[in-house]
């Protein structure tokens, strides 16, 4: 069978956030399942009944909403290879040797960009060989039957982590498998992995999926769906990944989602990131509530550091414990970890496991910490809930209302921009980096909503490094905040400092 192209099943009516019509979504279902043979496994009565069969502590929904009741940070890795067995015992070795409480299945390349038909041949070739060939697991290849193989050797909630703007099928066979968690979103992941796919598309495909979620609620199954942050390897600025979770969450909610996870990447600066989770929650409520939404669960995952990792094990096990640090700290529902081996390519088990341990430690270490009250974390805290609401309110008056063509429109007007991104409908015009103090900062909003006295702010603080390091206050600058922390130790902190001329 030949791949299908994915632009979306939805008929071509004019872009909406509002909900599909159970009608039309039944016609939708059945042209999405009828595209690879392995859709024919999935039945919607059976799947309610197996997931309705899972202990608690394996329904990721229950897992977080306890967590956060009880203020715990959950960990949760990456992690996929291209058999079964292969990923069989890697989901084994992350629950049992590194604790994890999330346990993933990440899919590869070929799968994510639903080109099945070499995803079953990369996935025979990693047989024959004996080892993964794929960057992750072929989850729609395997289909529902093999996949629950997966859910049923763990004894932690599974979750699918997809990297991929085309989520309908790989989301009906892992909903289908057992499992009750979905990483993706229709701006984000457009933005970050896409180069020709559009943000209109994006939105649409991940309606479908945002749709499945809410009809398996109408059975009374609660699906995790989650918001994945940016995984560009740049600097976002906070304000951009809050404002763009949001708009995510509304798309989602209004397609009848009830728990809606955000995603946002570790800038490494503690007060920065503490002060960006607690606003985004904040944030997502307040626009969820303006649409007389009250009962969307929206907890905040902190993601380990996007950017470049360094290559010495030393330094980068430093990073992976102030990952879990900043994550306690601020009051994260559960971060996403690293590893060791971050700059050298895909972890072993046993290095992914690792990083899980040293996380899972730091959480430890840090968990009665907290920053409420300190005068810069509540300085923060308002300067990111300006910028917010500034960058949202726009995009919304954009779209009458709407927020799904408020996006479109934003994109194309600049007013919503990603720095670096691939995709050809974002402008990249925005130019971060770090200030004299580490936090993240905008050296050039493009066309991106600020008010003047904000904008005033960025730029003094990060004129005072470039004033400091003798940097022009540009592009060079913003390169160097992206690619500082893989430096080697002696360059970012010399040991001959004493020795210097003052």
């Amino acid at each position: 069978m030949a791949d299908a192209a994915s632009d979306g099943l939805r008929t071509r009516q004019p872009l909406s956030e509002a909900p599909i019509a159970w009608d039309e979504f039944e016609v939708l279902r059945a042209e999405n399942l009828a595209r690879w043979p392995t859709g024919s496994e999935v039945h919607l009565d059976e799947a309610v009944a197996y997931h309705a069969g899972l202990p608690e502590h394996k329904r990721l929904a229950a897992v977080l909403r306890r967590a956060k009741e009880e203020r715990r940070c959950l960990t949760q890795p990456r992690g996929g290879f291209g058999t079964l067995r292969l990923q069989r015992e890697l989901m084994q070795a992350l629950d049992r040797d590194g604790l994890a409480d999330i346990v993933p299945t990440t899919t590869d390349s070929y799968t994510r960009n639903e080109q099945f038909t070499k995803a079953a041949k990369g996935s025979q070739e990693s047989e024959a060989a004996g080892r993964s060939l794929l960057n992750g697991f072929p989850i729609v290849n395997y289909g529902v039957a093999a996949c629950r193989e997966l859910v049923e050797a763990i004894e932690k909630p599974a979750i699918m982590l997809t990297g991929t703007a085309m989520p309908k099928l790989v989301g009906e066979i892992g909903y289908a498998a057992g499992y009750t968690g979905f990483l993706g979103s229709g701006i984000a992941y457009t933005v970050s992995y896409t180069k020709e796919h559009t943000i209109e598309d994006g939105i649409r495909n991940y309606q479908y999926l945002d749709r499945l979620a809410a009809l398996y609620a109408q059975h009374g199954v609660l699906l995790h769906r989650r918001q994945p942050g940016f995984l560009t390897g740049t600097n976002v600025p906070p304000c951009i990944a809050i404002s763009i979770a949001v708009l995510d969450c509304l798309l989602a909610a209004a397609q009848g989602v009830r728990q809606y996870g955000l995603e946002l990447g570790q800038t490494l600066h503690l007060v920065q990131d503490a002060a960006a989770i607690a606003v985004c929650e904040e944030m997502a409520q307040e626009y969820l509530r303006r649409r007389g939404l009250t009962d969307v669960e929206t907890p905040i995952t902190s993601l380990h550091w996007m950017g470049a990792w360094p290559q010495d094990e030393a330094q980068a096990a430093a990073m992976v414990a102030f990952g879990g640090t900043l994550a306690a700290v601020s009051g994260a529902v559960s971060v996403t970890t690293k590893s060791t081996h971050e700059a050298l390519g895909i972890p072993t088990p046993q290095a992914n496991a690792e990083g899980l341990r040293m996380t899972r430690m730091a959480i430890y270490l840090a968990r009665n910490m907290r920053l409420d009250g300190l005068p810069d974390y509540e300085r923060e805290k308002e300067l990111i809930r300006r910028e917010v609401r500034c960058i949202v309110d726009r995009v919304l008056d954009l779209g009458d209302g709407d927020a799904a063509v408020g996006t479109v429109r934003s994109f194309e007007a600049g007013v919503l921009d990603v720095p670096w991104s691939p995709n050809r409908q974002v402008a990249s015009r925005v130019l971060p980096a770090r200030d004299a103090d580490g936090y993240l900062r905008i050296i050039d909003p493009g066309a991106l909503p600020m008010e003047a006295d904000v904008r005033e702010e960025h730029r003094v603080r990060l004129s005072r490094r470039a004033k400091m390091e003798k940097v022009p206050m540009g592009y060079d600058l913003a390169v160097t905040s992206v690619y500082e922390l893989s430096e080697p130790l002696d360059m970012l902190l010399p040991d001959t400092w004493a020795r210097r001329n003052p």
